[in-house]
């Protein structure tokens, strides 16, 4: 099992899972009740799964594809460790990875 830590965008409140190798962090972060949206379900084509991945833990992921790069800045409060939720396979190596979630988000569903 993969252990995740999410963050909550006040900073302070935390979450931690566990998921199998080979989940999408954007499904496992929906699972725990985090607040991504996820409206294109995975396609690239929003920014509503942006999260900020912990600065020690960003070298550990591949790089962003140019499109994933491309929807990152449309997302609000994009940092230089964001990504895409959607785009980021959970692998043994990525063990112990923390996200946190972005203290603005666009909400494409009216909610």
């Amino acid at each position: 099992m993969i252990r995740v830590r999410f963050v909550a965008a006040d900073g302070v409140t935390t979450r931690e899972v566990e998921a199998a190798p080979g989940a999408n962090l954007l499904d496992v972060a929906q699972n725990a009740g985090q607040p991504l949206e996820g409206t294109c379900e995975g396609q690239m084509a929003c920014s509503t799964c942006h999260v900020i991945v912990a600065a020690e833990d960003f070298a550990r992921l591949p790089p962003a594809s140019e499109e994933e790069e491309d929807m990152l800045d449309l997302a609000m409060g994009a940092t230089r460790t964001s990504r895409l939720a959607c785009q980021i396979q959970l692998v043994p190596e990525l063990d112990g990875l923390t996200v946190r979630m972005p203290s603005e988000h666009r909400d494409m569903q009216g909610r």
